[in-house]
């Protein structure tokens, strides 16, 4: 059986459920360019190691995810926070604020 490729981040639909999702990803599987692309390759200079703490099952959760987008935990999160970052950035200049300032 032949999987349908996905190309771009966008392709993929928001889901109602997990049931949805795992019936979505039995026939779609992730482009290697995409997949490549959201690997974050960081050099010493920009990047920073930081310690967060969470709940062991609040973790379990994020690699489960994380490995059923076939993606590393860590660059996944990373993902989630640059896009909140510019959601955030984007409420605030809405709001006629500088969010640079």
């Amino acid at each position: 059986m032949d999987l349908t490729v996905i190309n771009k981040w966008t392709d993929i639909p928001e889901f109602a459920s997990p049931e949805d999702e795992a019936k979505f990803w039995q026939d779609h599987e992730l482009s290697p360019s995409l997949m490549n692309s959201s690997v974050h390759s960081p050099t010493v200079r920009d990047s920073t190691t930081i310690t967060l703490r969470f709940d062991p099952r609040m973790l379990s959760r994020i690699k489960r995810l994380a490995r059923s987008r076939h993606l590393n935990y860590q660059s996944m999160m990373k993902q989630w926070l640059a896009e909140r970052i510019e959601d955030e950035q984007g409420k605030l200049r809405g709001m006629g604020i500088d969010p640079n300032a």
